[in-house]
Order: C-alpha cells, then sequence, then structure tokens
C-alpha cells in the first residue's frame, strides 16, 4: 500500500496495515496512525501523543 505523510508529503510504502497501527515516516520521522476514513479507505493522520499519568 502506498501512502502519502500528512507531515511532509513523503512517501510510505508498506505491506499491510491495521486500522489503529503506529507507523513512523521514514522521511521526517512522524509518528502516523492508520485510520480509515468514511469510504472505509485506509489513510494516514498524524498520532496523538500521549501524555504521561501520574496518577493525579
Amino acid at each position: 500500500m502506498k501512502f502519502k505523510c500528512p507531515e511532509c508529503d513523503g512517501d510510505i510504502e508498506t505491506k499491510e496495515v491495521i486500522e489503529g497501527e503506529i507507523i513512523s515516516c521514514g522521511d521526517c520521522g512522524a509518528e502516523l496512525e492508520v485510520a480509515k476514513n468514511n469510504k472505509g479507505e485506509f489513510v494516514l493522520k498524524t498520532a496523538e501523543s500521549e501524555g504521561e499519568d501520574w496518577g493525579e
């Protein structure tokens, strides 16, 4: 499968993806999450970073 990085527009090629999987862009290093759009097609979006949970 071929994708374009939403951060740097670089080409990303993978063999197989699963919804929710996190992949990294080889060009800019951005962490990207595999999601499905409203047409059911796989797309990449910038992964949300989770902050530390210090029990507060």
